[in-house]
């Protein structure tokens, strides 16, 4: 009876320790790796490099065999991508779809872990007027090629924040409604597949359009008064949340409810053209290590509290083949001889910078300054409906995020789990010494 008693008390710790907080490298934090470069270091520096991080996730845009084969036998799982130009053979065909799976992931799998597939990138607001209605049909032919096989393997897309008609404020989040016939079937295909809604924000383009110092201490997760949400009554104190909790309201808006977000791409310049306010290293810095601070202190966003995202950085390495303003080759969290461009807190053992500073000849930034080839210039808090760096597309502007200030307070995320987990544990004891 009282190996019995044992057994059954090891059961219930082993039930309970999956809901406590875990001391290893955060699985929410990953990193963009670009390969628009002709100086990147060889894919296995790069692995090394990556060890020493706590970053447990690399978004690749293709699918590199080269880098791939780097990562075999890591604990670093891959989202690989599928590219633009490939949409239209795989949604006509399964085969297609079956041989592209053949020759990008079966050779690598399970060696190397791929976690998901990104079908294109930002294609619902791309050029091509073809490509939106022809995503889905690649989307379902890719997962039919998978399913068999490899069903942990989840198939998504990646979206500007373009695909945002509304986000003032947050809890009237909306999908724009042209988009509609293309986004609803595949928000149905997410959800049926418990795959992740990818979109990409960026708080950059927003303070470019608004150099205000107010917008800067917003952006970059520093004090400020915070800004309550009209209809909802919440209190936000940076944009990345009010981006985040506005997405989230238009998928909940349209019954979406199970899909989870994925931020794809965030990130900050380092250095940028005259004209471009705020793309400092003390700004990049800033943000990504007060960004970084945010997602581990498990403190979620207003509307999801107690949760963190999963969140791609942009980027590993600058890409010294990007066309455009400086800024566009200025996002690296590393040089491309593996030293940083500033330290955000990422290597393990480091304790992340905590409201960093922005630097002050930036916070006086000229107030007509405006993202090149950026599109309309906003006014207010704006979500940003640029495209991510590189792109190249211009998108229209969205409606801006426009609250009043007022605090908020962030709840505890595992302190009820934990009374909950010794309570259990208690019993189990004084039921053992009978």
């Amino acid at each position: 009876m009282r190996k019995c008693q044992v057994l059954v008390i090891l059961g219930l710790l082993q039930a309970f320790s999956f809901l406590l907080p875990c001391s290893k490298s955060q699985s929410f934090i990953g990193v963009n790796y670009g390969e628009m470069a002709d100086n990147l270091p060889p894919p296995s520096s790069s692995v090394t490099l990556l060890g020493s991080t706590t970053i447990s996730k690399v978004r690749l845009y293709g699918t590199n065999a080269a880098i791939i084969s780097a990562f075999a036998g890591t604990d670093i799982s891959l989202l690989v991508g599928v590219s633009n130009g490939d949409i239209p053979s795989l949604a006509a065909s399964s085969s297609a779809a079956a041989a592209w799976v053949a020759a990008n992931i079966l050779p690598y799998v399970p060696a190397t872990t791929i976690s998901a597939i990104s079908v294109g990138n930002e294609v619902l607001n791309s050029a091509d007027a073809s490509l939106p209605s022809q995503l889905l049909p690649a989307m379902q032919n890719l997962l039919s090629a998978l399913s068999a096989n490899y069903p942990s393997i989840k198939i998504s897309s990646v979206h500007t924040m373009a695909v945002m008609s509304q986000s003032d404020p947050p809890s009237a989040g909306a999908f724009h409604p042209d988009l509609a016939p293309n986004l609803d079937p595949i928000l149905t295909f997410l959800q049926q597949t418990g795959s992740p809604f990818m979109i990409n924000p960026y708080p950059w383009f927003a303070y470019n359009s608004d150099p205000r110092p107010e917008t800067l201490a917003f952006c970059l997760f520093q004090s400020n008064p915070g800004r309550v949400d009209s209809g909802s009554g919440l209190t936000y104190m940076n944009m990345f949340d009010a981006q985040l909790d506005a997405i989230r309201a238009a998928l909940d808006a349209k019954g979406f409810n199970a899909v989870e977000i994925v931020i794809a791409e965030t990130g900050w310049p380092y250095k940028g053209d005259a004209n471009e306010v705020g793309a400092t290293v003390e700004n990049a810095q800033a943000y990504v290590g007060n960004l970084i601070t945010h997602l581990k202190s498990m403190a979620g966003t207003p509307r999801v509290p107690g949760k963190s995202v999963d969140t791609y950085l942009f980027a590993l390495y600058d890409e010294d083949l990007k066309t455009g303003p400086t800024s566009e080759r200025s996002f690296g969290l590393y040089k491309t001889d593996l030293t940083q461009n500033y330290d955000a807190g990422l290597s393990k053992g480091a304790s992340t910078p905590t409201s960093l500073t922005p630097s002050p000849d930036q916070i006086q930034g000229n107030e007509s300054s405006s993202q090149p080839n950026k599109g309309e210039t906003p006014t207010g808090w704006c979500v940003t409906a640029a495209s991510s760096p590189g792109n190249g597309y211009v998108q229209p502007t969205s409606q801006c995020y426009t609250p009043n200030a007022v605090p908020s307070k962030q709840p505890r995320a595992h302190s009820s789990v934990i009374q909950f987990a010794s309570t259990i544990f208690y019993i189990a004891l004084l039921w053992l010494g009978r």
